[in-house]
């Protein structure tokens, strides 16, 4: 399993906490969420990178794990059109801010985090 997964500063969401987890908690602090499976080589490979960029962004964003090939969460994935994974997508206000996909390191992360969040 993805140690990220098992990481309790990293709360998971489901298809049916989702809109409570992420798209309400959103209004309150920007949540970036994680759709990963744990067949995905690069869900695997970005956890180092995911967790280095969130622990120096932590009072700035708050992190959420969806693994979509657990009970209906494949369902979020066709909701949101995601084409492959890791696919990680910023939600500020309860909308979309911004996506990526694949595995990157954490300065590339930080700076994707920087031009996406508000003020």
């Amino acid at each position: 399993m993805n140690k990220l997964a098992k990481n309790k500063s990293a709360p998971t969401a489901d298809l049916h906490s989702f809109q409570k987890t992420v798209i309400e908690a959103s209004n309150t602090k920007p949540v970036l969420v994680d759709f990963w499976a744990d067949w995905c080589s690069p869900c695997h490979a970005i956890v180092p990178h995911l967790q280095r960029a969130m622990d120096e962004m932590a009072d700035r964003v708050e992190l959420v794990k969806v693994e979509v090939d657990d009970g209906e969460n494949m369902k979020l994935a066709g909701h949101y059109k995601l084409r492959g994974f890791p696919t990680l997508m910023l939600f500020v206000d309860g909308q979309e801010a911004g996506r990526f996909a694949g595995s990157h390191p954490s300065h590339w992360i930080r700076d994707w985090l920087e031009q996406h969040l508000p003020g």
